[in-house]
């Protein structure tokens, strides 16, 4: 996500908490070089989510955001510090203008997270029922 999410979303790739490749600092010909090898250094799923948050900002959030059960964990986390806190999950149910999956999908599931947001208060946003535009194109058709 680093190499394209400022040019898409504007926000600097020193901010983005993501899966990561193991590198190592070596000197080639006489000069300082970071050398990416062929390995994961950390993948930013499930599990691995809150421990990346950890690893890179330092504090449980107050507000998290996921679309899938892979947030689960992420958004868990979040909920479970002191005061005032935030979860909220987008619902893909909008096949026509996005990718839509649900309870059964192969890809991108949402199953264990709706129920535990419906358990726990959380806010579930329904991208076909919520949104009147989800990419920017779309207000010419408005």
């Amino acid at each position: 996500m680093r190499p394209w999410v400022e040019k898409v979303y504007g926000i600097p790739p020193e901010q983005i908490v993501g899966s990561s490749i193991k590198t190592r600092y070596e000197l080639k010909d006489g000069k300082p070089v970071l050398v990416r090898l062929p390995e994961l250094d950390f993948f930013n799923d499930k599990e691995g989510k809150p421990v990346a948050i950890n690893q890179y900002i330092g504090r449980r959030p107050i507000a998290a955001f996921g679309n899938s059960d892979g947030d689960l964990p992420m958004l868990q986390w979040t909920t479970a510090g002191q005061g005032p806190r935030f979860a909220l999950y987008v619902h893909h149910t909008d096949a026509k203008r996005e990718w839509a999956y649900d309870r059964k999908s192969s890809v991108g599931r949402l199953d264990k997270g709706l129920d535990e947001a419906k358990v726990k208060g959380w806010t579930v946003v329904d991208m076909e029922k919520d949104w009147s535009v989800i990419y920017p194109f779309e207000k010419n058709r408005l």
